[in-house]
């Protein structure tokens, strides 16, 4: 299954009219979560009917065009995931020897490179954090927003501009130059106010920038100070359009008490948590994954993101968000649907983007991944089909064979020996 060279392929849907009008579509023999084997009509982006197999025809869809069939027999269909903690500035750059280049065109290509590596793992969302300022000024978020419109109509790209330092003498270039990365297009302000000589400041200055511009904010924090985070939940509470803090893997290390504290705290705030189970990235210390099951029954919105990909700070860094759910299934003790949840509808609502359930009316960002249950599926699901806006936009298709095999003595008959999807149930992928 290489994926080092990622490129844009063209689906089975045949080329859409544009980048952003997808043909109708008609998703045969799909299984979904509830055991249901059904027929799924896209058109104009969206879902416009969910049957029975066999029962919806390939007709004229509500856009009046004819729909391509496109047989998804042996997988299971579920809303897409996105990602929401990714570092497109940074990513693919582990084998750099010394810095990593931070010029626009090589930014540019590491960043829609890494956007399509996640989108063929399903991701048909992905927001950035870029650095601003210091060496290179905007010229990342420059190259990121370049990448934002290469990928459009395959993937939504969006970005958070991270300023170091917000305070002092040194805050002043920081803060002006933040106010310029939402002028350039910056999507959602951010940083790491632990790295700031005054963290409560940093928070302030973020908080009152969003205010300004109506912006989201996705703050990195490691969360390992209890009074610290009290104060950025007091503030964060009530504003909107929300506040995201991540990965928070401090919170793991509090006493008990402590950590049952922030999460009430954050939970009255409506903060949601992004946490990295797949591995922190270089911009807090830690690897420490923070308390799922604690913020979950504190009332805590959970996201899971994938974090580095591929940096000096995960050089093996996947971005795929169904490991994150594995792992928050397998390592945190969730059950494979909120796992799920956690990479798809959690992560959606934090980052302001619309529900989607495979029901009509509902936007078309759907993964199909060859399985029957969803624990089969983030246990082994390699391959994938991935529809954004209503049109295929990735394959990722795997076959595992089994060279032949006599058994017993020499001429007897050769074991029938299992091949990946198959279909006839003995191999599950």
């Amino acid at each position: 299954m290489p994926d080092s060279q990622p490129q844009p392929s063209p689906s089975s849907s045949g080329p859409p009219s544009g980048p952003d009008e997808a043909g109708a579509l008609l998703l045969c023999g799909a299984r979904l979560t509830d055991g249901r084997v059904v027929d799924v009509r896209l058109g104009g982006g969206r879902i416009e009917a969910v049957g029975t197999a066999g029962s919806l025809g390939a007709g004229p869809a509500a856009s009046g065009t004819p729909a391509t069939r496109v047989d998804l027999g042996g997988h299971l269909l579920l809303p897409a995931p996105v990602e929401p903690h990714a570092h497109g500035d940074t990513a693919l750059s582990a084998d750099f020897e010394g810095p990593v280049p931070h010029e626009g065109q090589d930014v540019q290509r590491r960043a829609t490179e890494a956007a399509l590596l996640q989108l063929g793992h399903g991701a048909t969302a992905v927001r950035s954090h870029v650095h601003v300022g210091d060496v290179q000024g905007l010229e990342a978020l420059a190259a990121v927003l370049r990448a934002r419109q290469t990928l459009r109509g395959l993937a939504e790209l969006t970005t958070v501009a991270m300023p170091r330092v917000l305070t002092g003498v040194a805050g002043a270039d920081g803060l002006a130059i933040l106010r310029d990365a939402v002028k350039m297009g910056a999507s959602v302000v951010g940083g790491c106010p632990d790295l700031d000589p005054d963290p409560t400041g940093y928070v302030e200055a973020v908080l009152e920038i969003a205010s300004e511009h109506g912006c989201p904010v996705d703050l990195h924090t490691d969360g390992d100070d209890p009074a610290r985070l009290a104060r950025l939940a007091a503030m964060a509470g009530g504003l909107r359009p929300g506040v995201t803090l991540g990965p928070c893997g401090g919170l793991a290390r509090l006493p008990a008490q402590a950590a049952a504290r922030a999460a009430d705290q954050l939970a009255a705030a409506g903060v949601t948590v992004v946490c990295l189970p797949q591995g922190g990235c270089g911009t807090v210390d830690g690897r420490d994954t923070a308390p799922v099951r604690l913020l979950r029954a504190a009332g805590v919105r959970i996201a899971a993101g994938s974090g580095a990909l591929r940096d000096v700070s995960n050089p093996v860094g996947r971005g795929d968000p169904l490991e994150a759910a594995f792992l928050l299934a397998s390592r945190y003790g969730l059950r494979p649907e909120e796992a799920y949840d956690a990479v798809s509808g959690a992560a959606r609502a934090g980052l302001g983007l619309p529900e989607v359930r495979v029901e009509a009316g509902f936007p078309a960002e759907l993964l199909a991944v060859r399985g029957t249950r969803l624990a089969g599926v983030l246990s082994l699901g390699y391959s994938r089909v991935v529809v954004h806006r209503g049109r295929v936009v990735a394959r990722t298709s795997a076959v595992r064979e089994y060279c032949g095999s006599a058994a017993g003595a020499a001429g007897a008959a050769a074991v029938d020996l299992p091949r990946q999807g198959r279909g006839d149930g003995r191999a599950g992928l």
